[in-house]
Formats: C-alpha cells, structure tokens, sequence
C-alpha cells in the first residue's frame, strides 16, 4: 500500500495491477487532501493508511482502476466505503456528480496517462 502525493504513471499503475488482481487495482481517493492512497486487496485498508496520515471520513472515496481500458472507462466508482447514508451516498458508487468530477481531476493530476 502506498499514498501518492506526486505524479505516477499509468504504466506504473499496470505493474500494480499485475502484482495484484491482474486487471484492476483498488484506490481510495482524499479529495480534501488530493491523494490516492493504492494497492491493497480492500479499499477499508487503504482508507485505514489515509485515516492514519490525518485525512477525514468524509473526504475518501473508494474507485478502482483498470489500466488497460479505454481513457473513458478506466475508472470505477464502486467500493463498500462509499456507502454513507449520513453524506446522502446510499450506493457503493459515488453519486454526487460534483464528487466524481473532484476525483476525476485528482486521479488526472496524480497519474499521467
């Protein structure tokens, strides 16, 4: 598990997924911060580092990625953490456009495709 507080590449994302799932690798998205914590088998985990390393509840959701899809497809809003009946969040996807939008633009300035 590790945060990303600078750039990664994709192709460092796919040796991620290789290593793991083979396809697909869970994130867990600060929006507050603008960090992606990524590369554990639960995103309870990696929102338990991001937690440890002083971000707040309310500011992570759950995605995953998927490096070899298409640019419009490569993200997955879709994680038990994000079921938050209290922040109005009653699914496991993100359904405040405007929060998906946030993560959009931190997963933009954290890893170059």
């Amino acid at each position: 598990m590790k945060i990303i507080t600078d750039a990664i590449t994709l192709n460092e994302v796919n040796e991620i997924a290789a290593r793991g799932f083979g396809d697909m690798v869970k994130a867990v998205v600060d929006v507050e911060r603008e960090l992606i914590a990524l590369d554990a088998e639960l995103h309870a985990d990696l929102e338990a580092l991001l937690l440890e390393n002083g971000s707040k509840q309310r500011g992570l959701w759950g995605i995953n990625f998927y490096p070899a899809a298409k640019a419009d497809e490569w993200v997955e809003f879709d994680s038990m953490i994000n079921m938050r009946p209290s922040q109005g969040n009653r699914s496991r996807g993100v359904e405040s456009e405007a929060t998906r939008k946030k993560i959009m633009a931190i997963v933009g300035k954290r890893i170059t495709r």
